[in-house]
This record gives structure tokens, sequence and C-alpha cells, in this order.
């Protein structure tokens, strides 16, 4: 089955690789539902991770995204994440908010759950700021208008991020090989991207822990392990 996909690639001249939280695990992210462990175990989803949550509590709120930001922060990139910044002819969706990707050398990176490094103001007035994750702020207010800054991130009840879904859904569009990375493939609308991708006659691809209901070639195991074996350079094919 690797030397299957890996034949895939080495015909490819759009291919998109397509992530989620079982990418960053292994470089010990825990995943949403694993982040709510001691003292956050207690709390509803719903009151760390919507808008109505952040009304309710803002101080709450940014308190727990600190906390994954430092974590994040204290994270490496792993083995995954590094073959596949050095696939400069892959680009990359991911529905992570980390920023290992990038960390690990990855320039075309489309985040569709928005980023940790970053807030904006609640309000919607355009205020963006870059963050440091390993020393985050507390809450604070917009320097345009007066409002709470939040964390960039999508929450529950939110839209994708209009250009990002865009970009994203362009690429799936387009690929010819779709290589599917450490997600359930069942999250919507992000899922739909598989869907897409294949509709439009790519390859799938499928690298998890365990199988998923996506179709196509099922690389069954650690994204650590398998991604580098299926993106190591090959020798393009002769027909001779």
């Amino acid at each position: 089955m690797l030397d299957d996909a890996r034949a895939a690639l080495r015909d490819a001249t759009r291919p998109v690789a397509f992530s989620g939280a079982g990418l960053s695990a292994e470089s010990g992210i825990p995943t949403f539902r694993e982040a709510q462990t001691g003292l956050w175990a207690r709390y509803d989803p719903m009151a760390l991770a919507s808008p109505e949550g952040f009304t309710a509590d803002p101080e709450l709120v940014v308190a727990w995204y600190n906390d994954r930001r430092r974590r994040v922060a204290s994270a490496q990139p792993n083995p995954a994440h590094r073959a596949l910044a050095g696939r400069r002819d892959v680009a990359h969706i991911t529905q992570n908010v980390d920023d290992l990707a990038e960390r690990a050398g990855a320039t075309d990176v489309v985040h569709l759950h928005g980023s940790l490094g970053w807030d904006r103001c609640s309000a919607g007035c355009g205020r963006r700021r870059l963050i440091d994750m390993a020393d985050p702020p507390s809450l604070y207010a917009c320097n345009r208008c007066g409002h709470w800054m939040r964390p960039d991130v999508v929450w529950f009840g939110e839209q994708l991020p209009f250009t990002a879904w865009s970009r994203a859904d362009e690429l799936a569009a387009e690929a010819d090989v779709f290589i599917v990375i450490g997600t359930s493939a069942r999250v919507h609308p992000a899922a739909g991207l598989i869907t897409a991708a294949g509709a439009g006659g790519a390859e799938l691809i499928v690298v998890n822990i365990e199988r998923t209901p996506a179709h196509g070639i099922q690389l069954t195991g650690p994204a650590g392990e398998i991604v580098p074996e299926l993106l190591k350079p090959t020798r393009p094919r002769s027909d001779d």
C-alpha cells in the first residue's frame, strides 16, 4: 500500500495534504477534548469555545486558551511536520490551530480553524495581533474600538474563515493527490474537502492511527513514521 501511495505521489503535479489533530498529537499537543484535563475537566466545552461562553466569562476563556498556547510553545515539530515542510510541492490544509507546520519550515499552510498565534477583536473591527505563545497576554481590550480581544480561532457555532475556506476548496478541487493525515474524516464542513477532492479525480491517501471512513489508499499507523516514508523523494519513472 505504501508503494502504491508513493507511486501516486511520484506522478502528482498538484499534491495537497489535509491534516487534523493526529498530525500534532505525536508532538504532545492534546486534542480539544484532551485539553480539558485537570482544572479544565469540569467545564463544558461550550463555556470554553463559543461566543456565548466568551461573553459570559472572557477571562476564563482566555486563561484556557493561554494554557493551550503555552503547551504549543513548548512542543516541537515531529518528523511528519518536517517531511511535509520538506516537500515544497505539497500544499497544506490543516484543521490544527498550532504553528508546528510553520516552525518545521512550511510556507503554504491554510488554517481552516484559525490560529492560536493570533488574537482578534471580538467585535469584528478588524484588529489582529500576533501573540507570543510562550508568554501570552491576559484578557485585554482592542486599542481600536475598546472591545475585548479574543483568540483568532473558530468556535462552536461560527463559520470557517471565508478566505481560508475558499483557498482550501480551490486546492481540493484541483488536487490530483489528496493526502489525509491524522483526522477522523467525520467533522464537517472540513471533511467535505475529502469528498470534493475525490469527486475531482484526486487519488486519496489516508494516513491515520486507525482506519477511517474515507475512501482511498489507507496507511494505518503513526503519522510520524508513515508520512516521512510516504514523502521520501523517488526517482522519476522510466519508460525504458
